[in-house]
């Protein structure tokens, strides 16, 4: 895509643990900024040494579910999500990540795209070729099956929504969030995980950004970013990860556990 139409953003990932799939101690690292204010999706550059640092607390005003009005009036933000449905009562809400943690999309043309999407940015209709990551079919069916899903990028509706049909034709996701549903804060975009309206110990997020969940660490599944590794077998081994999670009645305590604290 020509940058005078659009910013294709590049963000550094982080380092985690060894193996694919495992959760492990080094997985909560700080957020890189980063600048998405014209980009449509995110595009994440994985880069060797990059150094944690001391991970930021949460702003105060984005722990809870209450506004301050110019008036003084503390006010109730409304939920993003709708009322878990009667056949998800009971498990636990999975926050699903989309760009390169399921898919990678380009603008440049891919031989081998899964899906080519038309845009429409500025009045011109722009392909978007998207390659599904490996095993992504087999993942998202076993997580429907074990949890309340939920997709949440950062990326905007008319890429994402149309790449979700693609992807999602068995009806995964009960709702799907965009870019408009998260918070901006530091220079990116952060998925508040306290204004879903579930439970937080009972909530997870899997996305292959910390700055994502930034507010919410303790509640992250990291997952390694993809681009286009055939090979790659990360979410087939985190399968057996989601497995166990998915019994559990505090989501804090068995994540310790599987971190080995």
């Amino acid at each position: 895509m020509e940058s005078s139409v659009i910013t294709q953003v590049q963000k550094e990932d982080v380092q985690v643990s060894p193996k694919a799939g495992q959760v492990g101690r080094s997985v909560l690292k700080q957020p890189r900024s980063c600048n998405i204010f014209k980009a449509l999706f995110c595009c994440l550059q994985a880069q060797d040494g990059s150094k944690p640092s001391p991970s930021l607390p949460p702003p105060p005003s984005q722990q809870t579910l209450l506004e301050t009005q110019e008036n003084g009036e503390v006010v109730k933000l409304p939920s993003l999500l709708p009322e878990v449905k009667f056949q998800d009562q009971g498990k636990i809400c999975v926050v699903i990540d989309l760009d390169e943690t399921l898919v990678h999309s380009s603008f440049k043309p891919i031989n081998n795209a899964d899906f080519i999407v038309p845009v429409e940015i500025e009045g011109t209709t722009h392909q978007v070729y998207v390659l599904k990551r490996p095993y992504v079919d087999e993942f998202l069916q076993r997580m429907g099956e074990l949890f309340e899903c939920v997709l949440f990028t950062a990326s905007l509706a008319k890429y994402a929504d149309p790449v979700t049909d693609l992807l999602d034709q068995c009806g995964v996701f009960r709702a799907r969030l965009f870019r408009e549903s998260c918070v901006f804060h530091q220079g990116c975009y952060v998925k508040d995980l306290s204004r879903l309206g579930r439970d937080l110990h009972k909530t997870l997020i899997l996305d292959n950004s910390p700055a994502s969940y930034i507010f919410h660490p303790n509640n992250a599944v990291p997952v390694v970013s993809w681009f286009d590794d055939v090979d790659d077998t990360e979410l087939l081994n985190l399968l057996p990860v989601f497995e166990e999670l998915s019994q559990a009645d505090d989501v804090y305590a068995r994540l310790d556990q599987l971190r080995g604290h």
